[in-house]
């Protein structure tokens, strides 16, 4: 088991490794120049060139590469006396750091990974994704939720009326909702629910958790402003667990303990529920494991629609103003959580069934 445990651990840090290549070298040769966005109608090109030389800019792409990576690793090699090393320390680069070797100039720091600072904010970027990240983190739990319980019960009714029209109906819904893109369908929910039927609903088409009250002193809850945004990134979900319900419920009842259940006088519905459904949930609860990690990654589109300042608010933003330190330190927060999610899920399936660590 160590040793299986090991592996999984070594191919999570080989992806990893391979994720911050790839995202580093991608928004080191995209075309604009943060310095010019920073500085608008001013920027001439001494002032551009003391801005890229402040952010690093200025030294080749593969000395950036190297300076990006020490930056993130927890342990780092920095030098301690030359501001123009491209390994140099700051007193509040990362502060809090611990030195745990010095020799000459060089120093051996432990510390939290740095994603640098906001070219736009100047804030650090671990402090932008903390007050995002519970947004979207709520927003993905209470969607799963919604998808896991109507996906349950869709399931179940179209396996006990297989071949109805309940049956046919689920299927089309679950059909429109796998094809159905998330941007087009929050634009389409947004729209009938928060601006035709809004004299029924009461429901706004953008809005936060919290909202700022009328007088404008402070800010109160507003969970309804969630309705909508888990709904919509919910619905795709919520068509894959129902169909994935309606065919292990049609397996669990095909088997021969199901029919011995039935030989002795049980109950129908104690049948279904108490023996057939439990059978039936493993993979369903397997698959909404992983829906979790999915759905972190994939609510940048319903939050930019419906303005829930999350995760995907902070991306588009960073996008838009060419602020790549936000955006590259996001989408590598995002990688590591899909990572250690995957790292846990495949460790639990080598204790639950051995067979899996021999492959």
């Amino acid at each position: 088991m160590l040793r299986y445990t090991l592996k999984r651990l070594l191919y999570g840090l080989l992806v990893l490794l391979g994720v911050v290549t790839l995202v580093f070298f991608l928004f080191n040769i995209l075309p604009g120049d943060p310095a010019r966005m920073m500085l608008g109608q001013r920027a001439d090109e001494e002032s551009i060139a003391i801005i890229n030389k402040d952010l690093g800019r200025d030294k080749p792409v593969g000395i950036q590469y190297l300076n990006y990576l020490n930056d993130l690793l927890p342990i780092s090699f920095h030098n301690n006396s030359d501001p123009e090393n491209f390994f140099f320390l700051a007193e509040d680069k990362y502060a809090p750091y611990t030195t745990l070797l010095t020799a000459g100039h060089t120093s051996v720091v432990l510390k939290a990974p740095y994603l640098r600072r906001s070219y736009q904010s100047k804030r650090k970027v671990s402090e932008i994704i903390t007050s995002a990240f519970p947004q979207t983190a709520l927003l993905a739990v209470v969607a799963l939720s919604i998808a896991l319980l109507l996906g349950i019960f869709l399931g179940v009714l179209s396996a006990l009326y297989k071949d109805s029209w309940v049956d046919r109906l689920t299927l089309v819904l679950s059909t429109l909702g796998m094809s159905l893109p998330s941007f087009f369908a929050a634009i389409l929910i947004a729209w009938f629910f928060a601006y035709v039927l809004a004299d029924y609903t009461h429901l706004n088409m953008f809005g936060n958790l919290y909202t700022v009250d009328d007088y404008g002193t402070g800010e109160y809850l507003d969970l309804k402003n969630l309705i909508l945004p888990a709904l919509t990134l919910g619905i795709r979900p919520l068509a894959t667990l129902t169909q994935l319900t309606k065919n292990s419920m049609l397996e669990a009842l095909s088997q021969d303990y199901i029919r011995t259940a039935r030989a002795k006088g049980l109950p129908y519905r104690r049948v279904v529920f108490r023996h057939a459904l439990r059978n039936a949930m493993n993979p369903v609860v397997t698959s909404a494991s992983g829906w979790l990690a999915g759905l972190l990654a994939g609510a940048v589109f319903v939050e930019y629609v419906f303005d829930w300042k999350g995760m995907g608010i902070v991306i588009v933003d960073g996008l838009d103003k060419y602020d790549f330190p936000v955006v590259m330190g996001s989408i590598l927060f995002i990688c590591v959580l899909l990572i250690v999610i995957n790292i846990i899920t495949d460790i639990l399936y080598g204790i639950l069934d051995p067979r899996v660590r021999i492959q």
